[in-house]
């Protein structure tokens, strides 16, 4: 899929923001290729919002319209004072009335290659990790019970 041009995103993100919460937004806008885990993310300090291009090229127009709705909830909600961060009641009040996104689905070119599997002794929650870790140094982070090496591909 085709990764839209910045006039392009511009006006969608105006449309969105006129139409879902019946305010103009009237800031920049822009894409950021250096995201990686990310859909987007909204900068309070200079009022910019990126996004990321992967999303609209891997998971399509919707997945990237809920990213965007996301990004404003931050954006309506820091103008006009109030509380604009993930964890405030505000935001997570305008999320659903605006039927947002709490969280973007993972890429799919974001592999889950994990070597390593460890279990918990205790409550055998499993973790995976890419790169070693030592068992000898870290405890299971919910009932914090010893940890063993399950699998190693």
């Amino acid at each position: 899929m085709e990764v839209i041009t910045q006039v392009e995103l511009e006006k969608l993100t105006k449309d969105l923001s006129n139409n879902v919460f019946n305010k103009p937004f009237t800031d920049a806008v822009r894409f950021n290729n250096r995201l990686r885990t990310t859909g987007g993310r909204y900068i309070p300090t200079k009022r910019v919002i990126e996004l990321n291009p992967k999303y609209y090229k891997e998971l399509g127009y919707e997945e990237f319209v809920g990213i965007i709705k996301h990004e404003l909830c931050h954006y309506h909600l820091h103008i006009e004072g109030k509380g604009y961060q993930h964890r405030d009641p505000e935001f997570k009040q305008l999320l659903k009335a605006t039927n947002s996104p709490r969280h973007c689905n993972p890429l799919p070119s974001m592999n889950n290659d994990f070597k390593y599997q460890y279990q918990c002794t205790s409550c055998y929650h499993v973790y995976k990790r890419r790169k070693r870790i030592n068992v000898k140094r870290y405890r299971c982070g919910k009932c914090r019970g010893e940890l063993t090496l399950l699998q190693n591909k």
